[in-house]
């Protein structure tokens, strides 16, 4: 008979159940896993940027300007007297400071003192308008917004796509490939994101296409880089 430990296994048994235990550990065990062995890629790091410093004028809030129509204008956009609805399509544009959201505001492309555009209570205190049925006169551009969500409205009598940069000329704030209002890179890093994806070219010629978000990041940015708006009121 085979002499036993007191377990009741065999003493020349103990080395192979070792070997056993670490060939188990090694293959299930908690140790670190190649993406490869996982079956699983590395999640990317998130966007890392600096602080952007404050400008001594310029920076935010940026209101909607006082003169809305020559504005729309010089963004090469013919005002009417009415919001037109053969090409109605809403992007969504989140601008962050440091973290922090900055408000663009409602009114832009929109003569709000004219009789003919109607006004109501907007979200969080502001005010909205619309409810246009005729203007005596143009009091509207084609591309507006009507409150303060981020909603950028094409409402337009032809099938003419709008770009970003002429938004921000309606908006009269500086928009270049490396500048946003008074803040410039390299001392104010700039990121642009298409839905949820880093965009790096001219964001003058972003589209504004149906549904599409669009972020723009001065400085250190939010928790979460937005892949998409919330049309719900649009």
């Amino acid at each position: 008979m085979l002499a036993r430990t007191r377990t009741g296994i065999s003493s020349w048994g103990l080395p192979l159940l070792a070997g056993l235990a670490a060939t188990a550990s090694g293959c299930g065990g908690s140790g670190p896993k190649t993406p490869s062995s996982s079956g699983r890629q590395a999640t990317p790091p998130a966007y890392q940027a600096a602080r952007a410093p404050l400008p001594p004028r310029g920076g935010p809030p940026w209101p909607a300007p006082p003169n809305p129509l020559s504005r729309a204008r010089a963004a090469g956009l013919v005002p009417e007297r009415r919001e037109q609805l053969a090409y109605h399509v809403h992007a969504h544009l989140d601008v962050f400071l440091n973290g922090q959201a900055v408000t663009v505001p409602a009114g832009i492309g929109i003569n709000v003192s004219d009789p003919g555009v109607h006004q109501s209570p907007g979200p969080g205190g502001t005010k909205e308008y619309g409810g246009i049925s005729q203007c005596a006169k143009p009091c509207i551009s084609p591309l507006h917004t009507h409150d303060s969500t981020g909603i950028l409205h094409t409402e337009s009598a032809t099938v003419t796509p709008n770009r970003l940069g002429q938004f921000f000329t309606e908006w009269s704030v500086h928009l270049t490939p490396t500048c946003v209002g008074p803040f410039c890179a390299p001392t104010a890093p700039i990121a642009i994101f298409v839905d949820g994806a880093r965009f790096q070219g001219d964001p003058r010629q972003i589209g504004l296409a149906n549904h599409r978000e669009i972020a723009i990041v001065i400085g250190s940015p939010p928790a979460q880089i937005p892949a998409a708006g919330d049309f719900s009121g649009a």
